[in-house]
């Protein structure tokens, strides 16, 4: 908490921390007295909890300002002023608004709402019941933003970084499937077919697995695409992202390779160049062995 000069404000002891959560995770909304002693003492209450509960309140009040803090029945709630703001009311309305942009704004904006999360939500009472429900809503919501700022990263040619930051997001929600695609569309033009194709067979497993279910039609017909290299994912894997562009007029397109040019087509391959296109299929690298003049390039 800061001040309306911007200052930090120590909140003290952990059980007025506790009440200021409570009442936070209600937005407004008044907490009964009972409820409050139960959620800050649980089965041990002091030996007067009404008056070790007003002790609280008095506590919380000279921290944050007598009239924020308000009693109404049957209990207390937290009353927030037109100038009062809340990171989680701030990160609600820059998500609003990014929907809402042109996408340079839009990506800016969900940087910003997200750069309001310095940590988990109610990071000290994250076991706590009273403050279980807030604090998912809030991640579900941080999450949701992550997801779309991703996509919106995506469109914007940003996948070599989105790679990294995705990776180990993807470890920790694996089931959640927009987050999913992201990151295989990121790896697929980066050039990372394979991993691309793993990462969606380890989800269909851990689905099969856990819940007897397939991924759903839209992550399966991205998948379908990654295999045959669809032109709307965007530029095959492994074109440079300078190739991407239209040649101007005029100007050739530049090999891919430094291969000779090839003069006349090959003669008693086909079973080998179909098994070279069968490993390349679950590869990115397939090496051809054998003594010089044999025919391996």
């Amino acid at each position: 908490m800061r001040d309306d000069e911007g200052r930090p404000v120590k909140v003290p002891e952990t059980k007025v921390r506790a009440l200021l959560a409570d009442l936070l995770g209600h937005e407004g909304r008044p907490v009964a007295a009972d409820r409050l002693i139960d959620d800050l003492w649980g089965v041990e209450p002091p030996g007067n909890p009404a008056n070790a509960l007003q002790a609280k309140v008095s506590q919380l009040r000279r921290a944050v300002g007598r009239d924020r803090v308000a009693y109404q029945a049957p209990g207390y709630l937290l009353r927030l002023g037109p100038a009062d703001e809340v990171d989680a009311d701030r990160f609600r309305a820059l998500a609003a608004g990014a929907r809402s942009a042109d996408p340079a704004t839009r990506a800016a904006l969900f940087t910003e709402a997200l750069g309001l999360w310095r940590g988990p939500a109610y990071a000290d009472f994250a076991d706590e019941e009273f403050v279980r429900a807030a604090a998912h809503r809030l991640t579900e919501q941080r999450l949701a933003i992550v997801e779309e700022h991703a996509e919106t990263r995506l469109a914007a040619g940003d996948h070599l970084l989105l790679i990294g930051e995705l990776a180990g997001l993807v470890a920790r929600h694996p089931l959640r499937e927009r987050l999913r695609a992201v990151h295989l569309r990121a790896l697929y033009l980066a050039g990372r077919q394979s991993e691309a194709l793993a990462s969606y067979e380890e989800l269909r497993h851990r689905l099969a697995d856990e819940f007897g279910v397939d991924p759903s039609p839209e992550l399966a017909a991205l998948h379908q695409a990654i295999l045959r290299q669809d032109a709307s994912l965007g530029p095959p894997p492994g074109l440079p992202a300078i190739l991407r562009q239209d040649a101007p007029p005029g100007v050739p397109d530049r090999p891919r390779a430094n291969l000779p040019a090839q003069l006349t087509a090959l003669v008693g391959r086909r079973h080998a160049l179909a098994e070279v296109d069968r490993l390349l299929g679950g590869a990115r690298l397939v090496t051809l062995i054998g003594p010089g003049g044999v025919g391996k390039t």
